[in-house]
């Protein structure tokens, strides 16, 4: 008996036994469906982080008071710190808000070859309005500067930036977001040029559409309006400091712009040499790098509950073949009267378990990629395919097929074929 001949009469037996396989066969592939699909829902969530908090760039930094909050969705929900969470922020007396006189007098002296723009929190949770249509109290607005466009990677659709007359002027002009401009303009959004719209009950002129960014489950960045920062004065609820964005000409000199920038940003803020940074330097991809080490664990977790899955996955089979090994005594007698040596026998119990294991294995991998991919739909990513989880998987359910049918192998090798041919 030949290896092609063992394996075509395993498969046969496979085939003959379709309840059973497909049972053996669900439980295999719902272990590393579980895993697969996990890994590839985390591999979505990674992109669309790297997207959002990486838009700058890079070849960027900001320059804050404190480390920065993310808040999440709407703004009734809690703010949370991811760098500091569960700590209590050290409080110093050097501690104070960026001051715009600050802000200006660094993006004058700034020699560095880069862009630098200035930047404040005028409002969150804000609501628009045009004629009779408005947003739902989501919109954020920022004062910014001419600069700000091209150190955060917005780009116009249409219309124009800021002058720096409007900027010094702070005119009640501003530019608005994609979604929000199609809540307000519906489907002419490229219209919304020259029009007067209500910003927090403070009227403002349109002169420029944003292009959209892609909001996602964790930055809404297409419902925003951009206003010149001298206009704080009219939003009560404004941020208390300014930020300042740095997007140097070519990504090898960032670690030199940093330093650069913090020395002359130590000098701006009138700090003596033995005094700590009360400002910190935050690179635009801080934020993915902290949720992306918080998804490796998730992903750990993933793991564990799939290996669990495939655990228990693995003594199923092995009791089927126990069972099979039974079922077809007789079968295995007949075989080594005709001539069929141990190794035959071992080959032929040893395949069908490997099918087994096998059929689950592509059956898990297709429902995990396409249930992974769910929230790629959801998070408006690409479609994902962890190769290297795809090829453990296989290797995982390939050991699972091996451990789970040695044993019944060598126990049908060992049998004796006369006590074999006369088993009832």
């Amino acid at each position: 008996m030949t290896l092609t001949d063992s394996f075509l009469l395993a498969f046969k037996t496979v085939k003959s036994n379709k309840l059973r396989t497909g049972i053996t066969v669900a439980i295999i592939a719902f272990g590393i469906m579980a895993l697969i699909g996990i890994i590839t829902a985390i591999q979505s969530m990674n992109q669309s982080l790297r997207e959002s908090f990486s838009s700058m760039g890079a070849n960027a930094f900001s320059i804050r008071f404190k480390e920065s909050r993310v808040r999440f969705g709407g703004g009734n929900q809690e703010t949370l710190s991811l760098a500091k969470r569960g700590q209590k922020e050290k409080k110093s007396n050097l501690d104070k808000p960026i001051q715009k006189e600050e802000a200006l007098r660094f993006k004058q002296i700034f020699a560095f070859p880069s862009s630098v723009s200035i930047y404040f929190r005028l409002g969150n949770s804000v609501e628009c309005r045009y004629k009779d249509k408005k947003t739902n109290p989501q919109t954020t607005v920022w004062g910014v500067d001419e600069n700000y466009l091209n150190v955060t990677g917005y780009n116009l659709q249409t219309g124009r930036n800021f002058s720096n007359l409007d900027i010094e002027t702070g005119r009640n002009v501003c530019l608005i977001g994609y979604n929000t401009a199609t809540k307000l303009f519906g489907e002419g959004a490229e219209n919304s040029i020259d029009k007067i719209i209500q910003v927090g009950g403070i009227s403002f002129r349109v002169i420029g559409l944003l292009q959209s960014k892609g909001s996602s489950a964790f930055l809404r960045q297409d419902e925003v309006v951009l206003t010149p920062y001298n206009n704080s004065a009219r939003f009560r609820n404004a941020g208390t400091s300014y930020t300042i964005a740095i997007m140097v000409s070519k990504v090898q000199g960032l670690d030199a712009a940093i330093g650069e920038t913090t020395a002359l940003f130590r000098n701006v803020r009138k700090l003596q040499p033995l005094d700590q940074d009360n400002f910190v330097i935050e690179k635009s991809d801080k934020f993915a790098e902290l949720f992306i080490g918080f998804l490796s664990s998730i992903a750990a977790s993933a793991g564990a509950i799939g290996l669990i899955t495939l655990i228990g996955a693995a003594i199923g089979l092995m009791n089927i073949m126990l069972v099979s090994v039974n079922e077809r005594t007789k079968e295995v007698g007949l075989i080594k009267a005709l001539g069929g040596k141990r190794k035959n026998v071992r080959q032929q119990f040893l395949f069908e378990s490997l099918i087994i294991s096998m059929l689950g294995a592509f059956f898990g991998i297709l429902l995990g990629v396409l249930v992974g991919n769910i929230a790629g739909l959801v998070l408006h990513t690409g479609f994902v395919i962890p190769w290297a989880w795809v090829i453990t998987g296989i290797v995982i359910c390939s050991l699972v097929g091996l451990a789970a049918g040695i044993y019944p192998a060598m126990k049908a090798a060992r049998l004796n074929p006369i006590v074999a041919l006369r088993y009832e």
